[in-house]
């Protein structure tokens, strides 16, 4: 199965579930694999702590326009959706910032006046923390475009039982990148205004792409019953709540995994694994090869 923890908005706790979920499923004798998706500001590692073995550069492909070929038809520019081609009568101008590496504007060329330049913008890191193994994308700085490094994460990931994609936060392209061709998708929410508000985007996309999905409610409090009102109305399953205490704080704070430090988590996070094996259609009797 790949599980996608994705959410509305920054700060709900999307990765604190996804490296807890990970290293619980690891611990059930499964092979995982967390795939840390979020580009522009990865952070799995500082719980998972994970021995890197080997990097890889990301490239993208970049227009480069010959000047003795070039026609300035315009074709190029009339193709391009993010105006990162400017056509003038002499000449014809590039903006490798905008461009998103679609390769469209080489194909309609009539003149053959256009090639692709490989340049890089990030990279995909590849490891192991105990029995999970470990991927993470990042993106330059100064770049502005994540999906192809997201896309190449996921590549990277190697065949498991089980895979746990970090996506980035939002309802974005880099979202939905990670999103779009994974088995069930959990939103992690927060009891708040702005994060109802934005779970609400966030199972709209899912829906859009035809993916099923879950609510995780991270800082729940008991008196708080927004998120299973929300959810009722949805028509979305409230998979887990993760009650609001200091001392998961704490264990963020310090770079732990808080199923391994915080009484009871560790049998919560053991039912969200029950609910995603029915969730995805695996066996509920389903164990890992070897296993007693």
């Amino acid at each position: 199965m790949k599980i996608v923890i994705a959410s509305g908005k920054g700060g709900t706790g999307k990765t604190t579930v996804a490296t807890n979920l990970a290293a619980t499923i690891a611990g059930r004798g499964w092979t995982v694999t967390y795939v840390d998706c979020d580009a522009e500001a990865p952070n799995g590692h500082l719980f998972l702590h994970p021995r890197i073995e080997d990097t890889e550069a990301v490239d993208r492909r970049v227009p480069l326009v010959d000047p003795n070929l070039c026609l300035h038809c315009g074709a190029c520019a009339e193709l391009c959706r993010f105006n990162a081609i400017l056509c003038l009568p002499t000449h014809t101008v590039i903006y490798a910032e905008l461009c998103h590496s679609c390769g469209g504007c080489a194909l309609v060329c009539p003149a053959n006046a256009i090639r692709e330049e490989a340049r890089p913008m990030g990279r995909v890191s590849r490891g192991a923390a105990g029995p999970v193994r470990f991927v993470s994308g990042t993106l330059d700085v100064g770049e502005a475009n994540s999906p192809p490094v997201v896309r190449a994460a996921k590549c990277a990931a190697p065949a498991t039982q089980w895979t746990i994609l970090d996506a980035p936060p939002g309802t974005s392209c880099p979202m939905i990148e990670t999103v779009r061709d994974c088995d069930y998708v959990v939103l992690v929410t927060e009891p708040t205004p702005f994060g109802l508000h934005d779970l609400r985007l966030a199972i709209a996309v899912a829906r859009s792409l035809g993916r099923p999905c879950g609510v995780v409610v991270n800082r729940a409090r008991p008196e708080a019953g927004e998120a299973r009102t929300l959810c009722a109305e949805e028509g979305v399953p409230l998979l887990a709540e993760i009650p609001e205490d200091i001392a998961i704080a704490r264990a963020y704070a310090r770079g732990r995994l808080a199923v391994e430090c915080v009484d009871g988590l560790r049998a919560l996070f053991e039912n969200l694994y029950r609910s995603l094996e029915t969730a995805g259609g695996v066996p509920a009797a389903g164990e890992p090869e070897g296993r007693p």
